[in-house]
C-alpha cells in the first residue's frame, strides 16, 4: 500500500523577513533580487499594502485676495525672467496680449493654435510662479485662441507710454502733474 504524502507548498515568509530589493548592484549589505523573481513580487505587494495605511493630510494652502494690477505685475516679471534666461519664445507669448482676471481665473487669449500648444507646455511653471508670488493657490489659467488678437508691441515712445498707461492709469496723472513730454 502506498501512502499519500501531502505536497508541500512554499513557506510563507513574514513581512519582516522578506528579501529586500536594491537599486544599486554594488551594494553588498543587501542581496540583489531579480525583478522577475517571486521575492521581488512579494516585496512589491508588501510595499503596496504598507502604503495603503498611509493617510494623506491635506494642507490649507493660502488663498489671499489680489488685484488684476498685481497679477499683471507678476505676469510681466515672469516674462522678464524668461527673457533673462534666454527663453524668448515663451517670453514673447506672455507679451502678446494682456491677461484678464475673473476672480481667481486668468483668461489669456493667443492668436493661433500653435501659440496655445507652446504656451500649454510651459503653463505649469507660470502657474506655480503666480500662485507663489500672489499667495493664492486657487489661481487657474484658461487659454483661448482668438484669431483677431493683435500683438501689442510698442515701437515709439508714445506707444510705450500708452501701453504703460493701460496697465497703470495713474501714469497720466504723473505726466500732467509734472508737465512731462513723451
Amino acid at each position: 500500500m502506498v501512502k499519500e504524502q501531502p505536497i508541500e507548498t512554499a513557506e510563507k515568509v513574514p513581512p519582516q523577513e522578506a528579501p529586500k530589493t536594491t537599486s544599486t548592484p554594488s551594494s553588498n549589505s543587501n542581496p540583489s533580487v531579480s525583478a522577475l523573481s517571486l521575492a521581488s513580487i512579494r516585496a512589491k505587494k508588501e510595499l503596496l499594502e504598507s502604503q495603503k495605511g498611509i493617510v494623506k493630510v491635506e494642507e490649507k494652502l493660502p488663498t489671499k485676495e489680489f488685484t488684476e494690477t498685481e497679477m499683471l505685475t507678476f505676469w510681466f516679471k515672469y516674462a522678464q525672467r524668461l527673457n533673462d534666461k534666454g527663453h524668448m519664445i515663451m517670453e514673447s507669448l506672455l507679451r502678446i496680449s494682456d491677461p484678464k482676471l475673473e476672480g481667481t481665473r486668468v483668461l489669456y487669449e493667443l492668436p493661433n493654435e500653435g501659440s496655445k500648444i507652446d504656451f500649454e507646455k510651459e503653463k505649469a511653471e507660470l502657474l506655480g510662479y503666480l500662485r507663489g508670488h500672489l499667495h493664492n493657490h486657487d489661481i487657474t489659467i484658461d487659454v483661448q485662441v482668438n484669431e483677431s488678437v493683435k500683438s501689442k508691441i510698442a515701437f515709439t515712445a508714445q506707444d510705450k507710454f500708452n501701453r504703460l498707461n493701460e496697465i497703470n492709469p495713474n501714469l497720466e496723472l504723473l505726466k500732467k502733474t509734472f508737465d512731462l513730454d513723451v
